[in-house]
């Protein structure tokens, strides 16, 4: 049985890391605000993964990001996922020699799948996630956006996870914007309707203290949690939650 999993996402923008919420951004810090906040030396002893989402709203440079994720991965012992204004094989093995060890897609998912495809015949699926972000509609269905949450897609839920199973993607990470930033939990009613996908999923949006993991990890659907809030993680809060969900005898790995 594979093991659950402790994400911690940092959504970078412009040279510096923001608090989201429903994608409303809120410049936070810039790097060495994170290194003062967050020491992932000893912060990664308590995470299985880090996710870095690039989600400049205008043209990105591609370099300072990848300057950011090679800083972060270099202080870090654990995987590191990184994504977001990916244009080009460039693009990703740039990320990959700064560090990350799988790539991120999202809108590409879309508008480049080819990109997606070359990814995978020199990578491997295990080297890419397929990040969605969706919201619920008025008739409590779910609509899928791209483009930092702007542009509605004109397919199902259900549609959609098959295309991007074409892809041959490793993973999947859903983010609900509805509860993006909001510490409300995860939206859980989403699993309902998607436990015939096989491929491994990370929830994200939502997450404001370790009983929302909780919550989530209870799914047999659910693979890992992933939480982007600065601030209701900060200090040993990360450590206890592990140590807590370990305890109530989660599958997580113990290096206690």
């Amino acid at each position: 049985m594979l093991r659950k999993r402790l994400i911690f996402a940092l959504v970078y923008s412009d040279g510096y890391f923001n608090q989201s919420r429903n994608f409303k951004l809120q410049k936070v810090g810039d790097l060495k605000w994170l290194e003062k906040n967050y020491n992932f030396k000893s912060v990664s002893r308590h995470l299985d993964e880090i996710i870095i989402l690039n989600a400049s709203r205008g043209e990105s440079d591609h370099s300072i990001f990848c300057n950011t994720v090679r800083e972060i991965a270099k202080t870090s012992f654990i995987p590191v996922s990184a994504g977001g204004k990916i244009k080009s094989m460039n693009d990703v093995s740039m990320l990959f020699t700064n560090g990350a060890d799988k790539i991120i897609f999202n809108s590409t998912l879309i508008e480049n799948p080819n990109l997606v495809l070359k990814t995978f015949e020199s990578y491997g699926s295990s080297s890419i996630v397929a990040s969605i972000d969706l919201k619920i509609n008025k008739k409590d269905d779910y609509e899928i956006y791209i483009n930092n949450g702007k542009t509605k897609l004109d397919l199902t839920m259900k549609e959609y996870l098959k295309y991007i199973e074409e892809l041959n993607v490793g993973e999947i990470y859903i983010n609900s914007i509805d509860r993006d930033g909001t510490g409300f939990g995860y939206d859980l009613s989403l699993f309902k309707k998607i436990n015939e996908f096989n491929i491994p999923v990370i929830i994200g949006g939502g997450a404001g203290n370790s009983l929302h993991f909780e919550d989530a990890l209870k799914l047999k659907n659910i693979d890992a949690v992933s939480t982007a809030n600065l601030f209701n993680f900060m200090n040993n809060s990360l450590q206890e939650a592990r140590q807590n969900l370990i305890f109530k005898g989660f599958n997580l790995s113990n290096w206690e």
